[in-house]
């Protein structure tokens, strides 16, 4: 079998449970819009009147009230991951090969999870936790400037501050997203010995709390340099991500794909490499409030 410089394609049943899992294990999937985003970019906008309505009396002049439209460009990024196995994969049964990429797959959703979280939160490239250039400030830590100190023991008081900002700004509250240090003090908050919110006892991820749309994930707060404990806003409406369905898989069977210093050849295998691109974009940063720590 040569190499698949174009690649092949998973099987549709494949890409389904693809980005079934991927919802799963994304915080920013769960909560927000997913939209179609071609390999050349979309654009999006942010469309306000400026004023409220204004009473004309008969024969009366009219005003102007303003309008603004504010465009954010979604461009998709590629990310890619690959794995070598035995070259037995190339003469395997079907069947087998078929157990081998669900196999793949259901890792390679899990990775794209993390990643759609970490690069549009923190801005940083998934495997080398470090800030990626390609992302620039196109991620929360960057964009969303409004915060609110974390204090454990004036976690509710948090949210609130959190939600008075954001509505103060006109905008609303879809959702909200935690960390698990974060949902873990809620957890553990008590008035005259009752907990507040038992549905988050033992580490659930109930989905609501309080009525609102929620979700706890390890992604809300990891990396070197994050303080982020919990994001609110409204991510149904003022965040939007998307990705190419083509996800192109590579079957590699010469060379050193991955740059280790082991030619495939020499050591039986064969690497097994996919590709995805995803996009998104914050399109009203005063639409969400980072409660970070201090």
């Amino acid at each position: 079998m040569a190499v698949l410089s174009k690649g092949t394609l998973f099987d549709p049943e494949l890409v389904t449970d693809l980005i079934n899992k991927v919802k799963g294990k994304s915080s920013l999937a769960v909560l927000s819009k997913q939209v179609p985003v071609p390999f050349n970019g979309s654009k999006e906008f942010t469309f306000t009147l400026d004023k409220d309505v204004d009473i004309v009396a008969e024969n009366g002049k009219k005003s102007e009230g303003g309008v603004s439209v504010e465009p954010v460009i979604i461009r998709p990024i590629k990310i890619e991951y690959g794995a070598r196995v035995s070259d037995e994969f190339i003469y395997a049964a079907d069947e087998e090969k078929i157990n081998i990429l669900k196999a793949f797959n259901e890792g390679f959703a899990k990775k794209v999870a993390r990643g759609i979280d970490l690069m549009a939160f923190h801005g940083i490239n998934p495997r080398t936790k470090q800030a990626s250039d390609v992302i620039s400030t196109n991620h929360f830590d960057s964009l969303v400037t409004q915060t609110v100190t974390f204090d454990k023991a004036q976690i509710e008081e948090n949210i609130e501050t959190a939600v008075a900002m954001i509505q103060g700004a006109n905008g609303e509250v879809s959702a909200i997203a935690m960390s698990p240090i974060f949902s873990q003090e809620l957890a553990k908050l008590k008035v005259n010995g009752v907990k507040q919110y038992p549905e988050l006892a033992w580490g659930a991820n109930p989905g609501i709390i309080n009525g609102l749309p929620a979700d706890i994930n390890t992604t809300i707060s990891e990396g070197d340099q994050v303080k982020d404990r919990s994001i609110i806003g409204d991510f149904a409406n003022m965040f939007k991500w998307g990705y190419a369905k083509e996800i192109p898989l590579q079957v590699i069977e010469y060379g050193d794909p991955d740059n280790s210093g082991k030619d495939l050849k020499g050591y039986n295998q064969v690497y097994l490499r996919a590709e995805a691109f995803i996009g998104w974009g914050i399109l009203d940063a005063k639409s969400f409030v980072r409660i970070v720590e201090a």
